[in-house]
Parts: C-alpha cells; structure tokens; sequence
C-alpha cells in the first residue's frame, strides 16, 4: 500500500474522499505527562498558580481536537460530532494519563483529531505547570484503538 497523501509525481496532495461511504467512526488515542511527584500533587490539590490544570486542559484539547484540520495541512475539515479528553492520575509515572476519545459520521475518519487532543491537552498541562516543573516529559502519544471505514476496526495490542 502506498502513501495515500503523495500523488503519482510525489507531489503532497489531500485525499479525495468523495466516493467513500458515510460511516460512523471513532477514534481513541492516548498519552501521557511525566512530572515530579510535587507536581503531581500541586495538581490534584489544585494548587497551581494558572488555575485548574486538568479542566483548562480538558477544554484545550476539546477545542484543538475541532481545529485538526487547520494545524494538520493535509487533514480533512470535519464536523466531529463528540472529542472527550478523560485524564487518570499515574502515581507510579509520577504524572498524568490522557485518553481522548472523537467520534464522527463522516467519509473520513478521526484519528487526527483524537492524537490532536491528547497532544495540546498534554501541551497545556506543561504549560500550566511549567513553573514549578521545566523537566516534565510529554510521551506515548499513540492511536490505541479505530473503528469505521474500509479499513475496519484496529486495536493497538
């Protein structure tokens, strides 16, 4: 299978979806921020300086989700009908776990917008928490799990 985004001169192109079929999709990724545990623990005291770190974080990649398609160039603008971005404490990292869910009816799927997601709301933690912590690690950004479309459904093992 070749790249769908390079035309037969090599030439970057956006993939013509016309012909494919409207189905429901959805799109799971995951990631994760790796900090001090004191920082950890500003956090779920909600005592950083800039507020609520993971309810401003949420929105953020809420809204950058349904923004994919103007920092991606070659992505689809798309009415995604549902992002949630969901965080999990992971005393063991120390840090914090992030799972964004997106979901659409569309010719074209949302994996993008999930992996967008979790990417700027784990930018946001950082820069929340950037004070107190300049070491923190934003890592494992993957696509754990899609389902839709011509390529069926694929679970990251």
């Amino acid at each position: 299978m070749g790249l769908t985004h390079i035309d037969e001169g090599g030439k970057a192109r956006m993939v013509d979806v016309t012909e494919k079929a409207v189905t429901e999709r959805v799109a799971v990724a995951k990631g994760s921020v790796i900090m001090k545990r004191e920082t950890l623990d500003l956090i779920l005291a909600n005592e950083v300086k800039k507020g609520d770190v993971l309810g401003v974080a949420r929105v953020a990649g809420i809204m950058a989700g349904k923004k994919t398609a103007e920092l991606i160039p070659l992505c689809h603008p798309i009415n995604v009908s549902s992002i949630s971005v969901d965080f999990e404490t992971n005393k063991e990292l120390p840090g914090i776990d992030i799972t964004a869910t997106a979901k659409i009816a569309s010719q074209t799927g949302v994996e993008m917008e999930a992996l967008t997601a979790v990417s700027v709301a784990a930018l946001t933690i950082y820069d929340m928490c950037k004070a107190a912590d300049k070491a923190m690690t934003l890592t494992n950004i993957r696509l754990v799990k899609k389902t839709g479309g011509k390529s069926g459904t694929f679970t990251r093992e």
